[in-house]
């Protein structure tokens, strides 16, 4: 599948670590997972022996682009000692289209890959390439406590495509302290990826047809840092800080950029996506949760910047209402904001110098979005487990002019709004 689309099926929290453009897994799967994760940390704190099941299914799909198809399942087993060890399969199935970067143009558009994709766009239309891949990850965790006042977490992460692979671990140790008022938790991770472009690794801002011997892998290391403290029998807030540092090959090698001709701004010709080989990402995250009579309020905000001068700005509204016997209603307001990367442009000038680094992928660039979604959890038919229905809409909308159009491009609408449905069915059972 394309590099760009990896992260597919994942998920609508808060703008997750390392954020920067409402990728499909940013903007979905953690969704999914926050569904399924959230009953077994709370059975995590039982004394008594149990197993758990969680299953949940994410279906995907953007205006004209993008489909995702995404099971999980997930066990658990909770030890009397307050121990506990989990594991997890996902399988995303990902159909539809990317943008690859180039403009809309008057006439017809015809573009060959390194890989032999022959792709072709209609007059004014976003030029787009269709992909289709599957994608399976295994995921492992340990969790015991450490005393009576702290617990450790232990995880293993391996996932694999047929153009991506990545081998993962991390771990994290939480204390308690001030009677559990306050907690603290320090963490870090790690993991290897490489990168394997379908007919090879072209070589940034050429024509596509150089293409390069080179071992493209890619390594990120994450740190964590976590404060929470209980304020009253009804309001806890936290304050988490996060660091990744991304080291290696990190550009799309499918994504191009338009070369334009320098008195009509008419694409003339396409040039392959470059970015710099270091990324360091880091976010602030401030979080509340307040229990009404019978109610919860919760409220995110989120800052992040990094080291290519993007920044963004999430703001989540959660409010879960109790309707009785176990059942209960969540709606949510999710807005998301973001610049455009120091390297960002709409395209480049033909007979100019070429710049270090350029890319024309709209992820980069400034852009918005708005998620207005509701979960509903009941309990059916006397059974013994828990159903959770979510439903999201995303409205996505980015800079529809932006630096670097010039001549008949501003004609063009070069970021039209996208809309986009999420639907996520999870299943919980302890036994």
């Amino acid at each position: 599948m394309q590099l760009e689309e990896r992260d597919a099926a994942a998920a609508t929290a808060p703008a997750p670590g390392g954020e920067v453009t409402p990728s499909l897994r940013d903007r979905l799967g953690k969704a999914a997972l926050a569904l399924l994760l959230v009953p077994a940390a709370a059975s995590a704190e039982s004394t008594q022996p149990a197993n758990q099941l969680d299953i949940t299914t994410l279906l995907y799909g953007e205006q004209g682009r993008a489909q995702v198809y995404e099971p999980i399942v997930r066990a658990s087993r909770l030890f009397g000692n307050g121990q506990s060890l989990s594991g997890q399969l996902t399988v995303d199935v990902i159909t539809g289209a990317s943008p690859t970067g180039a403009l809309p143009s008057g006439s017809v558009q015809t573009h060959t890959s390194a890989s032999g994709r022959v792709t072709t766009s209609a007059a004014g239309e976003i030029p787009l390439n269709d992909f289709q891949d599957q994608r399976v990850a295994l995921d492992g965790e340990w969790q015991a406590p450490l005393g009576r006042l702290a617990a450790s977490t232990i995880g293993l992460h391996a996932s694999h495509e047929k153009d991506y692979e990545s081998l993962g671990a991390n771990g994290k140790v939480t204390f308690d302290l001030m009677q559990k008022l306050f907690t603290l938790t320090v963490g870090a991770g790690v993991n290897e990826d490489r990168v394997s472009p379908l007919g090879g690794t072209p070589e940034g801002l050429s024509d596509g047809n150089v293409l390069v011997d080179r071992n493209n892998s890619k390594r990120s290391t994450s740190v964590l840092f976590g404060l929470s403290r209980i304020l009253s029998r009804r309001w806890m807030v936290a304050l988490d800080a996060s660091r990744t540092a991304e080291r290696g090959y990190l550009t799309e090698p499918y994504k191009v950029i338009s070369l334009m001709d320098p008195r009509t701004g008419v694409p003339v010709g396409q040039l392959t996506d470059k970015r710099p080989s270091t990324r360091d990402r880091n976010s602030l995250l401030l979080s509340s949760v307040y229990h009404l009579t019978d109610d919860i309020f919760y409220s995110t905000y989120r800052y992040y910047w990094d080291s290519w001068d993007v920044r963004s700005h999430t703001l989540e509204l959660k409010y879960r209402h109790d309707l009785g016997d176990g059942w209960y209603l969540e709606p949510r307001l999710r807005l998301y904001q973001q610049t455009a990367a120091n390297f960002f442009t709409a395209g480049l000038v033909q007979g100019a110098d070429l710049p270090e680094f350029a890319t024309a992928d709209y992820r980069l660039g400034k852009l918005s979005s708005v998620t207005l979604g509701a979960a509903f959890t009941f309990r059916a038919f006397e059974s013994p487990g828990e159903w959770t229905v979510r439903a999201d809409y995303i409205r996505q909308q980015g800079d529809g002019s932006p630096d670097g159009a010039i001549g008949v491009q501003r004609r063009f609408d070069l970021a039209p709004g996208v809309n986009s449905v999420a639907l996520v069915v999870a299943y919980s059972r302890r036994f």
